[in-house]
């Protein structure tokens, strides 16, 4: 038996569809004898025999994961390695996965390491046409990665969960091509009506009695919010992971590529409109940020893996406590700050109150007592190792911090597009502004200074006409008000603007800098962002910040310091808050469908709406040419 003694590693996921590309991870599964068990043999022998080759680095076992894994890289290609034993005594090399003899006494972890492989089988098995099917995951797996929603343990799509919903297009459209099909997705999954499910095949029953996905008989399956169920038996949904949060973003996301590729076939885009990345940190105006930090590279490694793994569960989380009122968007990228000595990255999370929420006086959302509890589960981490810290803070879109930038520095937004001829007037007669400030602003504060000047004209002139208009109006109150004017506030109807502190905690040393923007100088924006008073707040807390910090979810927190600017130990300005009280008028400066706000001025007076999203097309039935599409009870 020892002589006979062997095993089998076979591939699946992307390498095995033939779309996987430079840098990607290959995924491997091991199928080895029954008296090869996966916690003593596999995470333990095995483990420590990897450690020792010179090939093998970043060796990282996750074995109380849903399917368990062992990461690491061979020769500098990332591989993850899955372990399954089946009830053989001797394995064949032409062993065929997807015979359902293979499941024989097996356990629930075992069935789910061979589900990737004999869904990758199927899924080649049941698409008309495999050279188109490649060409178009392919392409929406780039469009994906550039858009934010290409991550299933952050509670996105994972790379099987798009290769499903790609090979029921082409189920649907059998012979159309990769361009058609890629349109054809977008206009199908934007009108899907979720949680009907996305599937392939009929769910097949067995008799060996795996639990298959049911939600008529399961009621944890009933709780799903986009279910793309696997072919291959036991037929799961593999993508459990979705909350409501992350479907509301991935339709979002749908909605934009469905109109881009409607423009595309009215020669108004081209393709290259289809993958623009998603300006995730313009898309909000409150952030909470996960700081993590570690000894070294090697436990920050395993230490993030932890953490990403839970993230997904802060977004429930906050979605339970606040009854989904409370949106989280959860980006599926870490940025690390290399200015700092210890090991270190972060992620971040987008937050918004829910769309058409009426919101009542003096209504917070308090988020302290479930920061609190996501960061004890974290803690629990059982290879936790001292210098494993954890902190989450909020910020706002202003504070930022630079390194999550790809120049190292915020973009400014765009002013509004102007006339030629504006441009020049207010660059000949007002060289000062041109250098410090946007064309807009220029405009208005010389705007300002001729309105100004004509009310004193004005004034000037009833004086000389009536004696009693002469004390009427103080010299030293013009004089004011047009200094004030030349300072850039904006004076209307003659009421005042007053500055005052602004919130800004640090969280255990790590601390939310204020991003200054191009025409700025000494870190002071030059245009006064003007703060809206919203009446729903949100508070957090943890152990690394000083004392809890209270904001609105539309805007900015409320100040309690009594309007003195403080500069706090670690050195910094705590804010400068303007309070505006005169009558501002906005003429449709909203968010787009790409998250970018168009007027940078009304950045903090806007409400968070997406009510501007392009109308949904219809959907006509003679537009599929496939007959199934008669079939299907899931599109409008």
């Amino acid at each position: 038996m020892v002589e006979d003694a062997n095993a089998v590693i076979f591939t699946f996921g992307s390498y095995r569809l033939g779309v996987h590309g430079p840098g990607a991870d290959i995924d491997t599964l091991c199928v080895g004898p029954s008296y090869v068990n996966r916690e003593e043999d596999f995470f333990y022998v095995l483990h420590n025999i990897l450690a020792e080759m010179e090939e093998v680095t970043e060796l990282q076992p996750v074995p109380d994961a849903h399917v368990p894994v062992m990461k690491f890289k061979f020769d500098g290609i990332s591989i993850d390695l899955l372990y399954a034993s089946i009830s053989l005594l001797v394995v064949p090399d032409d062993l065929d996965i997807s015979n359902m003899s293979v499941l024989h006494e097996i356990d629930e972890p075992t069935v789910r390491s061979l589900n990737g492989c004999r869904v990758a089988d199927q899924i080649l098995k049941l698409v008309p046409n495999i050279e188109h099917f490649c060409t178009t995951l392919r392409c929406l797996k780039f469009w994906a990665k550039r858009r934010g929603v290409y991550s299933n343990v952050t509670g996105f799509l994972g790379g099987v969960n798009w290769a499903l919903l790609v090979a029921r297009v082409c189920q649907f459209y059998p012979n159309a091509n990769p361009s058609m099909l890629v349109s054809r997705f977008f206009r199908v999954y934007t009108l899907w009506r979720w949680p009907n499910p996305v599937m392939l095949c009929e769910i097949e029953d067995d008799e060996l009695g795996f639990s298959v996905w049911d939600p008529r008989k399961n009621p944890w399956d009933r709780s799903h919010q986009m279910p793309i169920i696997t072919p291959a038996y036991p037929c799961m949904n593999s993508s459990y992971n979705v909350s409501t949060s992350t479907l509301r973003v991935m339709m979002e996301q749908f909605q934009f590529g469905n109109k881009i590729c409607e423009d595309i076939e009215l020669n108004k885009a081209e393709w290259k409109a289809l993958f623009e990345p998603y300006l995730f940190f313009e898309s909000y105006k409150n952030y909470l940020q996960v700081d993590i930090i570690a000894a070294d590279s090697d436990d920050l490694r395993a230490w993030k893996g932890w953490v990403e793994s839970r993230l997904r569960q802060l977004t429930l989380m906050i979605e339970r406590d606040t009854y989904g009122k409370l949106q989280c968007h959860p980006y599926p990228h870490d940025y690390v700050d290399h200015s700092k000595q210890c090991a270190h990255c972060a992620f971040f999370m987008g937050l918004q109150r829910k769309q058409g929420e009426v919101i009542q006086e003096g209504q917070q959302f308090d988020i302290r007592q479930t920061v609190d509890e996501f960061r004890h589960q974290i803690n629990m981490y059982m290879y936790w190792k001292p210098g494993m810290e954890i902190y989450v803070s909020h910020v706002r879109r202003k504070q930022i911090p630079a390194y999550v930038f790809p120049e190292g520095y915020k973009r400014c937004r765009h002013p509004r597009p102007m006339s030629q001829q504006q441009l020049d007037k207010a660059s000949s007669e007002d060289g000062e502004a041109c250098r410090t400030g946007s064309a807009e602003r220029r405009l208005k504060r010389k705007k300002e200074l001729e309105e100004m000047e004509m009310k004193r004209e004005s004034l000037e002139k009833r004086q000389s006409i009536s004696p009693q208009m002469r004390d009427s109006a103080s010299p030293d109150l013009l004089c004011l008000r047009s200094a004030n004017a030349l300072k850039g506030y904006s004076l209307i109807e003659s009421e005042t603007i007053k500055e005052g502190p602004e919130s800004c905690q640090p969280i255990g040393g790590i601390s939310p800098q204020v991003i200054p923007c191009s025409g700025s100088s000494g870190g002071k924006m030059q245009h006064h962002e003007q703060d809206a008073e919203v009446n729903t707040n949100i508070t957090i807390s943890n152990e690394g910040m000083q004392n809890a910090e209270t904001f609105d979810a539309g805007c900015l927190p409320n100040v309690n310091n009594g309007g003195n600017p403080e500069i706090n130990d670690q050195g910094f300005l705590q804010g400068d808050i303007r309070e505006a009280k005169s009558k501002l008028l906005l003429d449709g400066g909203r968010e787009n469908v790409a998250g970018v706000f168009e007027d940078g001025l009304r950045e903090e007076l806007e409400v968070l709406d997406l009510s501007c999203l392009c109308p949904l097309p219809s959907l006509f039935i003679h537009h599929f040419k496939y007959p199934l599409f008669n079939s299907l009870q899931y599109l409008g």
